[in-house]
């Protein structure tokens, strides 16, 4: 229970520390966003940037401070704005309120509760009251100085109560006014030392974390403390959803206005008629919404929080259904943001026009989904090649992985059909045609090995050719996926000559030279000249064949260790046959056989030490022998370990020993 309310009270915090993080971002995003005028001379302009940095710099300071200081900066912010707000109330109050002739209705229609003057000069106490006592707790005031500021912010109202003349009301409420901030601004003074003492520490801190750990590291680690994506990712949305209800509003009174459907009956029409929205407003509705959620930098970035999130449920929900495990394949939330940004600063999303940038959006969505769809195949061929290659017949584990697969089979090709129907061939739609065509390819690859072995696994014989087949289908993929990343270069690089070039797409096409073209060629041909090189020696080694194998007394396979071959009796009795085409002879028989061959080496001279610390029956060729097929003499290996007893621990665990 205590532990509950524990992690509830850390979850609170967390929440509180993103929300207040939030209104500065706001700030910063109005201060880029608005309007500059330069023809005012030059001190007025001089002045507006210096607003401008002051603004940004205050911002970013907050943004940035821990979670401590960030709640005791927005403890004095808010006693700040309590005190601000009891001084405008009491001078409104006795500027412009005649108490004893008060009979107001507010914007929506509804009469004032209360009505007469006395009764309102009660209700106005009340909130100074309150807005007294809230001043004085943020404040952290001692009691008799906490009680002569509340009874400041009373004196205005008590000066209505008798009827002073309006003039010495007025001059109540300045000094009243003139005493808080006073006091507002000694407490404040007393604070500097802490606040200096606050940035001296996180510029240490900063300082020490550059210098040990790196620039990079330190990045990182500000980015999770601040909680950067959630902040970027509440600011994105509360934006948005400022703006739809303001939108709605806005329509909704147009209506009203031009008479289509208002709040009240009209020619019989019922109420609600006022609500609903027509397919043509929602869209274009919809359409403002998108366009005004990625017209600066920081709403792309907060839109980029929003995909994070989307693509990181999204990963783990296929991870999930197709039952990997792999940690790996869990960085959807971190590589569609990224891309989505990337793109976004590729094509100057924040700076087109409205109608331009809706176009511009909605195609580098189209890009990012084949990426995404690109991604998921990665996170979906890792598990075909493992239910194919340990042979696992449950259709159950099965079935997922091949739905998933052939959902990214069938997704590209109707992108693809779609995006064609609809538009004419442009470099934007060469590309995400390349991308499917790739996906599809790819898709085609992963089934047909996941079928090669499918069939190996329930074959009985020893398909030699396996691993052949297997190699020309994956180098074949591989050399399409590359011709597809030279064809995507040039794709680029007239787009950039032609189109629209920058030097953020210079860099990356660039990085798609070298990650895409050159080391996936220079991976690829050293895997081809690394194999051609094994299947020499291979092809090189001498092949043993019946008589040949009874001289040299083994019939083990120098790399597994297991036993290809076994005499026609023993074979007949009760052989079996694996995956991989060995035969194995009953145990019995391979226990007799091992127990016969144990006895003849321990009548060899200076082998008795070295059998007695071995497995009873176990070959010696097995201990002889490692992976690399290296023989020794027997009079040499006795002669190298004399009769130390030979550790359990040195015999591979692949080695078909039989215990007694």
């Amino acid at each position: 229970m205590a532990s509950s309310q524990v992690r509830l009270g850390q979850q609170a915090l967390a929440v509180l520390d993103v929300a207040l993080r939030v209104p500065c971002i706001f700030i910063i995003d109005a201060i880029f966003n608005s309007y500059y005028d330069p023809g005012s001379g030059w001190a007025g302009a001089m002045g507006k940037v210096l607003v401008r940095v002051m603004g940004i710099l205050i911002s970013s300071m907050v943004l940035l401070l821990s979670q401590k200081a960030l709640f005791k900066f927005y403890t004095l912010f808010f006693a700040v704005l309590l005190g601000m707000a009891a001084v405008l109330i009491n001078y409104y109050a006795t500027s412009h309120i005649d108490f004893y002739s008060a009979y107001y209705k507010a914007a929506l229609g509804f009469r004032l509760v209360p009505r007469n003057g006395p009764t309102l000069w009660l209700g106005m106490a009340a909130i100074q009251l309150v807005f007294g006592v809230g001043y004085v707790f943020l404040l952290n005031l001692q009691s008799v100085f906490a009680a002569l500021v509340v009874l400041d912010i009373m004196i205005p109202l008590w000066g209505l109560m008798i009827e002073l003349p309006v003039d010495v009301r007025q001059l109540v409420a300045v000094f009243s006014g003139l005493a808080l901030a006073l006091n507002t601004a000694v407490c404040l003074a007393m604070r500097l030392k802490w606040f200096y003492y606050s940035c001296r520490y996180v510029y240490l801190l900063v300082r020490h974390m550059y210098r040990i750990y790196g620039l990079q590291l330190l990045l990182e680690d500000t980015w999770k403390r601040i909680r950067f994506p959630d902040v970027l990712r509440v600011f994105w949305l509360t934006r948005l959803t400022a703006q739809a209800l303001i939108l709605v509003y806005v329509v909704r009174a147009v209506r009203r206005e031009s008479g289509d459907a208002t709040g009240s009956l009209i020619d019989g029409g019922s109420d609600s008629q006022g609500y609903l929205l027509s397919w043509d407003v929602f869209w274009d509705l919809t359409s403002n919404l998108i366009i005004s959620g990625c017209d600066s930098t920081l709403t792309v970035l907060g839109m980029s929080a929003v995909i994070s999130s989307v693509a990181h449920y999204l990963g783990l929900s296929i991870l999930a259904f197709i039952g990997s495990t792999e940690e790996e394949d869990k960085r959807l939330g971190f590589v569609a943001p990224v891309l989505f940004f990337i793109l976004a600063l590729q094509t100057g999303l924040s700076s087109l026009d409205p109608e331009e940038r809706l176009v511009r959006l909605s195609r580098n969505m189209c890009l990012l989904l084949t990426a995404i769809l690109h991604f998921i195949h990665g996170m979906t061929d890792p598990v075909l090649m493992s239910l194919s290659a340990s042979h696992v017949s449950s259709f159950r584990r099965h079935f997922p992985v091949l739905l998933v697969s052939s959902a990214l089979f069938v997704l590209p090709v109707v992108l693809s059909y779609a995006l064609w129907h609809h538009y004419a061939l442009n470099t934007w739609l060469f590309a995400v045609t390349a991308f499917c065509v790739e996906l599809c390819l790819k898709v085609v690859v992963s089934l047909t090995v996941y079928g090669l072995f499918m069939v190996d696994g329930f074959s009985n014989v020893l398909w030699e050719k396996l691993d052949d087949y297997v190699y020309y289908v994956r180098s074949s993929g591989n050399i399409i996926e590359f011709l597809f990343g030279v064809i995507m270069f040039g794709n680029g690089a007239y787009t950039m000559m032609f189109e629209s070039g920058s030097k953020i797409r210079a860099c990356m096409m660039c990085l798609h030279a070298y990650f895409n073209i050159y080391l996936q060629a220079k991976n690829g041909w050293k895997t081809f000249i690394n194999r051609r090189t094994a299947v020499k020696k291979i092809n090189s080694l001498p092949e043993m064949r019946g008589d040949q194998l009874r001289d040299i007394e083994d019939d083990t396979c120098p790399m597994c260790h297991q036993r290809v071959y076994v005499e026609d009796e023993s074979r007949d009795r009760a052989a079996f046959s694996n995956n991989n085409g060995g035969y194995a002879a009953p145990r019995d028989v391979a226990a007799e056989a091992e127990d016969q061959r144990g006895q003849e080496d321990a009548e060899l001279p200076g082998e008795g030490g070295a059998a007695g610390g071995q497995a009873a029956g176990e070959p010696d060729n097995e201990l002889l022998e490692d992976n690399d097929s290296i023989e020794y003499d027997e009079d040499e290996w006795g002669t190298q370990n004399g009769n130390a007893h030979i550790e359990e621990d040195y015999i591979n665990d692949d080695t078909d020993s039989t215990e007694d």
